[in-house]
């Protein structure tokens, strides 16, 4: 996470540990530039999120996106498997919405 400002860093180690406490048999791996969480370590079809670090934003990512149950509409993208949110800043989490869709992601 170099070279990024430190609220955004600090918007991401947050997110990680709340992912974390939402799905506490999970796994952090660093991968693709950011952090993964599966609950399979050695296969790929374990992962169900991720947490990455850009310029202007951190995202969320979540695998099986298309399939969540997301009735505010939060998560973007046009995927096949994923869909995201974008954090500018920490007031813009809803942690008890994002855990459900996480808990969603998770259960695949």
């Amino acid at each position: 996470m170099e070279n990024h400002p430190i609220d955004l860093v600090s918007i991401a180690n947050e997110l990680e540990a709340f992912v974390q406490t939402c799905v506490p048999d999970s796994t952090s791996v660093s991968k693709y530039g950011g952090t993964l969480f599966t609950l399979k370590p050695e296969e790929k079809e374990g992962q169900f999120c991720g947490v990455f670090v850009y310029s202007a934003h951190v995202q969320l990512s979540l695998s099986h996106g298309p399939l969540l149950k997301d009735e505010r509409k939060i998560l973007k993208g046009t995927g096949k498997y994923r869909r995201h949110v974008n954090f500018k800043s920490q007031d813009q989490i809803d942690y008890a919405y994002l855990k459900e869709l996480i808990i969603q992601a998770a259960s695949f």
